[in-house]
């Protein structure tokens, strides 16, 4: 439940700064100015009206579905989407994640990997590509 936007935990916090910074007796003067405030904000008809366009606000897709007599067409729809749908869908994921998996996974390592063992020979010395000065 929340109310302003402000959940339960929330809430509590609030009350526990204000009893802080206000004290026991000073929260309770606070109280009743805070609950005449919401009172007289909740029976005005300033309320009333916001309350209203609000509520109008949020049946207004659904009358303007029924005023267009389109009710029957989407449930037309949902029916046809509901039909269309494959039984067997959860199989092809399957097999691309199978087929995705040595591109998703990172590769299983021991260790490092082995070098080369640096040979003495000169014959290997000269297969290496000479560098160019320029």
């Amino acid at each position: 439940m929340e109310i302003f936007g402000i959940g339960p935990l929330e809430l509590i916090f609030i009350f526990l700064i204000a009893l802080i910074v206000l004290g026991p007796s000073d929260m309770v003067k606070a109280g009743r100015t805070i609950g005449k405030f919401l009172r007289q904000l909740v029976t005005s008809p300033t309320w009333r009206t916001f309350t209203r366009a609000s509520s109008d606000l949020r049946h207004l897709p659904n009358k303007l579905i029924r005023d267009a007599g389109l009710e029957e067409d989407i449930k037309d729809i949902k029916q046809a989407v509901k039909q269309a749908t494959p039984p067997d869908l959860g199989f092809d994921i399957n097999q691309w994640q199978k087929d995705l998996s040595p591109w998703t996974t990172p590769p299983q390592t021991i260790g490092t990997p082995p070098t080369p063992p640096a040979s003495s020979d000169p014959a290997d010395a000269s297969t290496e590509s000479p560098v160019e000065e320029g």
